[in-house]
């Protein structure tokens, strides 16, 4: 098969390097399943689940090794207003987000599928504490169904014990660490179809996607942090990660307010 041929884009491609260098140097053992359902051209939201912090550079990672197609993802305003991250996200033609202000994010994004790009969403909008699947947002299948695109369904098990919440990591942890990914069939979303529905539906199929590689994990999660609870890990429940998050942004409203 011929791949389309792409525009260079320096920085992208200096990032994924990087990139490659970091994840083979902790020699990452990498597995994943259903590559084909990644679409060699054409715009498709790509939307994952979110148990780490890395994510977003792992399934961009895998998806340049099958077809080399570049994602972008949509990151907060917050991200772009760091120096020199802000400047890195700018030239990989990443999406601001401004929470105050969401809705130009959301028309840059739909404007960016309907070019023919692929767009990187966490539609559970933060890092799941549980290792479960959590409520998704609508974002996502609003995004398919304004743009005409597909939604691809990507789970990611094992990039949790990378670099993850509420978790200090040595090195030494990181190293031969097996991360799988499971890339599920198009979803397709219509224009008429009840984005609460169709939300459903996604969440539905990332889990059953989630149980599958969790099943099919080379290494034993009894006893360990970044397994489930009701797989035998010591993560919190869902209730216990709920309860901590709602703590935590109680804590940060508090000292904004204290702030101002």
């Amino acid at each position: 098969m011929t791949r389309p041929r792409r525009r260079p884009e320096p920085v992208y491609a200096a990032a994924i390097a990087i990139g490659r260098t970091l994840f083979a140097s902790w020699r990452l053992k990498r597995h994943a399943t259903g590559l084909s359902n990644i679409p060699d051209t054409g715009g498709a939201v790509i939307a994952m689940t979110h148990f780490g912090y890395l994510e977003f550079a792992l399934v961009e990672w895998q998806t340049w090794l099958h077809n080399l197609r570049r994602i972008r993802f949509m990151a907060t305003k917050r991200a772009f207003d760091k120096p020199v991250v802000g400047s890195l996200l700018r030239g990989m033609k990443h999406i601001e987000v401004d929470m105050s202000a969401g809705g130009s994010a959301y028309a840059a994004a739909v404007e960016a599928l309907r070019r023919g790009e692929l767009i990187g969403v966490f539609p559970e909008a933060g890092v799941s504490a549980s290792f479960t699947v959590r409520s998704l947002k609508t974002g996502a299948v609003r995004l398919a169904a304004e743009a005409g695109v597909p939604v691809i369904p990507v789970a990611v098990w094992g990039g949790q014990r990378l670099l993850t919440k509420n978790r200090k990591l040595r090195m030494r942890d990181r190293i031969g660490v097996p991360v799988h990914f499971s890339f599920g069939a198009p979803l397709v979303v219509a224009p008429t179809d009840d984005p609460g529905e169709a939300t459903s539906r996604l969440h539905d199929v990332l889990v059953s996607q989630t149980d599958a590689l969790q099943r099919s994990y080379p290494v034993d999660g009894t006893g360990a942090w970044w397994q489930p609870r009701h797989l035998g890990g010591t993560a919190p429940t869902p209730e216990e990660a709920a309860a901590a998050d709602a703590a935590r942004d109680a804590r940060r409203a508090t000292e904004a307010a204290s702030r101002s």
